[in-house]
């Protein structure tokens, strides 16, 4: 993965008065699932859509392959694949002539495997409007995906899915980069963020605030690790006992909480302090911070606002 596949360089756009985008610059390798993530108003919306070709740059260059998305719109329809958030078809298109129309656009033949793979196989010839939320999110990934382009836009994928619709969803975009698709995913779940990419950039303010893989990110940040404790007696609740090597926090959901940097010991100290108290451990759970809570801190120190808990 040494090949950029998308690359942003020096990107501006405004609206008016509002400056959406200010000298964004980042790559994206070829085979590589990259996240751009950020609240609303931060820009993400704006680039992924100077990316897909809707919106003309105001300054800077943006390049899918070889291709300038605003001036060369033709070559470029074959090349990427865009999953919307907010997306619709004729109410009276069935999920069939969805699938065989748009591969009929890009040349190539229906692909009922994904049809099937994607959970819609019995809904083949159910119209559109017919469908429930998290079945029409997924025709519009297979949509997206059916003519097997090299760069894909997926704008929070897994809204309205259900656990299991969001683990095959997972896997599909997993064997797409490991086939050497390049998928560039937009989404407030951080959660999916962690599993799925290899990278992420946090915008704030029409600027990246951070850019790495998820490791890395939540690494820079507070390196302190949680300790979430449950006892018999609940006797670390009652005393909001101080321990050596670790910081206590406000107790959560019936468990006394720790922030440590350095885990090891403070567990230590922890369990022998139960067992002089007599008190037998129920749970114990060691935790480094996760990239939703990363987030909140570099969104918290550059707005000024304190991290909602």
């Amino acid at each position: 993965m040494n090949e950029p596949m998308v690359r942003v360089r020096e990107f501006h756009k405004r609206y008016g008065e509002t400056v959406a985008a200010k000298d964004i610059s980042f790559e994206v390798q070829r085979g590589e699932i990259f996240a751009l993530l950020g609240p609303n108003g931060s820009g993400k919306t704006t680039t992924l859509e100077s990316l897909e070709g809707l919106r003309r740059p105001d300054g800077g260059s943006l390049r899918i392959g070889d291709i300038d998305p605003a001036r060369q719109p033709r070559r470029l329809r074959n090349l990427i694949g865009v999953q919307l958030q907010t997306s619709a078809l004729p109410g009276a298109m069935t999920v069939e002539e969805a699938m065989r129309f748009f591969c009929a656009y890009h040349g190539v033949p229906a692909r009922d495997d994904l049809v099937e793979r994607l959970g819609l196989a019995e809904k083949r010839r159910t119209q559109y409007g017919q469908l429930s939320v998290g079945q029409q999110r997924r025709l519009s990934l297979a949509i997206a995906v059916a003519h097997d382009p090299a760069v894909i836009f997926l704008d929070e994928p897994t809204a309205g899915l259900d656990v299991q619709s969001r683990v095959d969803l997972h896997a599909l975009v997993r064997g797409l980069r490991d086939k050497g698709a390049t998928v560039i995913l937009a989404s407030h779940d951080m959660a999916e963020v962690e599993k799925l990419a290899d990278r992420a950039a946090i915008l704030l303010r029409g600027e990246i605030a951070a850019v790495g893989s998820p490791r890395q990110l939540t690494a820079a940040g507070d390196r302190r690790t949680r300790i979430s404790v449950s006892t018999q007696e609940g006797s670390l609740l009652v005393r909001q006992v101080k321990m050596p090597f670790a910081e206590v926090q406000a107790p959560k959901d019936g468990y006394a909480m720790y922030l440590s940097a350095e885990p090891g010991r403070a567990v230590a100290a922890i369990l022998a302090w139960l067992d002089q108290a007599g008190d037998a451990l129920l749970d114990l759970r060691v935790e480094r911070p996760t990239l939703e809570e990363r987030f909140l801190e570099i969104t918290s120190s550059q707005t000024g606002k304190g991290a909602q808990p």
